[in-house]
């Protein structure tokens, strides 16, 4: 498997490895199957969460379109009852999940420790650990497809008593339930382990002058983000740890009829569900913010400001979680603070919107294809944030609660902000991935048939849900006056569906066949544009000084000083032996593996199987920590900086 074809000009030094049984060989190849099961590398780990999460991408997609299919005309049969659910339940948690997440931690990933001047992650062996947990998530949440009891049925948010057992279909047991749960706790983990390990890189390995207020907006976005997931995961992980019980062991946490409170799960749920709709967004934001700076040539306007309007989102989200229970009868009291709360995040949002006006204000714009998507973005993120806003008022929010008002408000968030920030890093972060340019003819095309789809799509929901049609419904009569908005909001999403397919048909044309880009194509401002593309395993041949808040931009007007500093550095790295590299190595996916197998067979109740799997977790982990951090050395060629040569992948 080969994702990015380099040359590595220089030599490479392994310490001389004893002879072993091959389980515990550490892996060297950099070329195959094998270099990518057992990488360590930041980027190929970055690549391989941007391949899985564009896969799952257009799965939920197809799902949705499903979903349309049903709705477009009154008592449509396309889907039955049952299966509309399940559709309904997958798609929303392959988008969120298995989607838009994994997508911000491919960039988080990759771009992060270059716009830092760090050679890779704090740990590089866990980072690939994290993507393989991720991946067996992902493999437990879908298995359901393919058993008896079919796909989950209990909405993304799974609402007690919805996930009881006494509502599960007529095969035994649901184990499709129990696969949604699992899966959710395994990706829990994994969206954990990667967050420490950014916290622990952005802190502890940035480049020499690389201040916390010198980092770039990304970054700040992954910190924030990252503090979020490590802060809300855990009420999401006992709320299901709870779940489990009173399916598996007769507990009655969320059981009425043993005394338990279904309202339990929705504030345990919604007091992470809200952060997420941040730990969503946030990394949007942050791409947005190097991207308009870029194209408007000039820096980012206010930029402590943004910086910590993003913390502020982040604080202010854990007190809102509440604006989603206001029908459940909470009291005057609670609901009026709520309220104020939902009302006081706007305004750090909104202080981000005018700092980016700011940042266009004057500027000599580039409208470039990532730049469109950036602009998107603003304005649909703007018009999202309105309605959402109308729900921070308890009257108005009773009566758009549960209907596609709703459903049409977080997906202005969600897909006009979310999603058209991630397609906009693709575009402007595709040239130093794999050293080639998108055509910007179709580029634009892509976007302008996605932005007529889905506003196609979306902006008849208002109108729906403002008509009285509830979220969740499989279908309905023709009488209710909801005929045409459904009939145009599908026709929208095949449109975008259309779009979506442009996009990523370029997108594969131009790894193959498209035009070579030269280095720093879009003129950047930050640390990940100065070197070669696509990046060297190493990253940096000589470590880079920070002196200015846009490194890059501050490098190429000071050039003979840089040249001096990195012929400093260059002595320094050939005095510790050159660039130390991690190693590779075979016991992160074997862990993952022994999770995969034991989280199957529990939700099968098959114990025998879980604890075989929960002894290859021990056995991996156990061997992860005799193995070593292990690490080579690396010694580039004199011209690796500047030639456009890398290592090797």
């Amino acid at each position: 498997m080969e994702l990015v074809k380099t040359n590595f000009i220089g030599k490479e030094e392994h310490a001389a490895a004893e002879k072993r049984a091959w389980l515990f060989t550490r892996p060297t190849a950099k070329t195959g199957l094998v270099s990518w099961l057992t990488t360590v590398d930041h980027k190929r780990v970055g690549l391989l969460y941007g391949i899985s999460s564009l896969f799952f991408f257009l799965v939920g997609g197809f799902e949705a379109l499903l979903i349309r299919i049903q709705l477009a005309v009154p008592n449509n049969t396309f889907l039955s009852a049952q299966t509309y659910n399940e559709m309904f339940t997958m798609h929303a948690t392959t988008m969120i999940f298995l989607a838009v997440m994994p997508l911000s931690a491919a960039f988080f990933n990759y771009i992060m420790p270059l716009q830092i001047g760090a050679r890779d992650v704090a740990f590089p062996r866990l980072n690939g650990f994290a993507f393989w947990v991720f991946l067996t998530g992902a493999i437990v949440l879908n298995v359901g497809w393919f058993v008896r009891s079919g796909a989950p049925d209990v909405g993304w948010f799974g609402y007690a008593p919805l996930t009881s057992t006494a509502y599960s279909n007529e095969f035994a047991g649901d184990m499709s339930t129990d696969l949604w749960v699992m899966g959710l706790q395994i990706l829990g983990v994994s969206s954990i382990i990667g967050s420490l390990n950014f916290i622990v890189t952005i802190i502890n390995m940035r480049a020499p002058g690389m201040t916390m207020m010198r980092l770039p907006v990304f970054t700040w976005m992954t910190l924030i983000t990252a503090f979020l997931i490590i802060l809300s995961f855990p009420a999401i992980t006992i709320a299901l740890i709870e779940l489990m019980m009173d399916r598996s062991f007769g507990t009655n946490f969320f059981e009425v009829s043993g005394g338990g409170l279904p309202i339990l799960w929705q504030h345990l749920f919604w007091v992470f569900g809200h952060p997420e709709v941040y730990i969503l967004i946030l990394p949007a934001m942050g791409i947005i913010s190097e991207i308009l700076p870029t194209f408007s040539r000039k820096p980012l306007f206010g930029y402590p400001i943004v910086v910590f309007s993003g913390a502020c989102i982040g604080f202010l989200g854990f007190g809102v979680w509440s604006h989603h229970m206001f029908t459940t009868g909470m009291g005057t009291v609670a609901t009026a603070a709520f309220s104020l709360a939902t009302m006081a995040i706007a305004v750090p949002t909104g202080v981000k919107i005018f700092n980016w006006i700011g940042t266009l204000w004057g500027g000599h714009l580039m409208m470039r294809t990532p730049m469109l998507f950036a602009l998107g973005f603003v304005w649909m993120f703007m018009f999202g944030g309105f309605s959402g806003i109308m729900h921070s008022a308890a009257p108005a929010d009773a009566q758009q609660q549960d209907s596609y008002f709703v459903v049409a408000h977080f997906h202005y968030v969600l897909i006009g902000g979310s999603i058209f920030a991630l397609l906009a890093g693709i575009h402007y972060w595709f040239p130093l991935i794999f050293g080639r340019k998108v055509s910007e003819f179709w580029g634009k095309l892509s976007f302008w048939v996605i932005f007529v789809g889905f506003n196609v799509t979306f902006f008849p929901m208002h109108f729906l849900g403002l008509n009285g049609m509830p979220r969740r419904t499989f279908t309905y009569d023709g009488n209710m006056g909801w005929n045409s908005a459904n009939f145009i909001a599908t026709v929208g999403a095949l449109i975008l569906g259309v779009g979506i397919f442009i996009y990523f048909v370029v997108m594969v044309y131009t790894y193959f066949k498209g035009e070579k880009s030269g280095r720093d194509p879009w003129d950047g401002r930050t640390l990940e544009w100065s070197i070669p593309n696509p990046p060297p395993e190493y990253n940096f041949a000589v470590t880079p000084t920070v002196h200015a808040r846009d490194a890059f931009w501050y490098e190429k007007h000071h050039k003979e000083e840089i040249a001096k500093e990195k012929a400093e550095h260059a002595k320094e790295d050939e005095a510790h032996g050159g660039i130390h590299m991690p190693s590779q190595s075979w016991f992160p996916i074997i862990t993952a593996a022994g999770m995969l197998i034991g989280g199957l067979f529990f939700t099968n109740h098959n114990m025998v199987g879980a604890i075989v799997g929960a002894c290859i977790v021990f056995f991996g982990a156990w061997m992860w920590a005799l193995e070593g951090p292990g690490g080579y050395h690396i010694h580039p060629g004199h011209d690796d900086d500047d030639s456009g040569h890398g290592a090797k992948h």
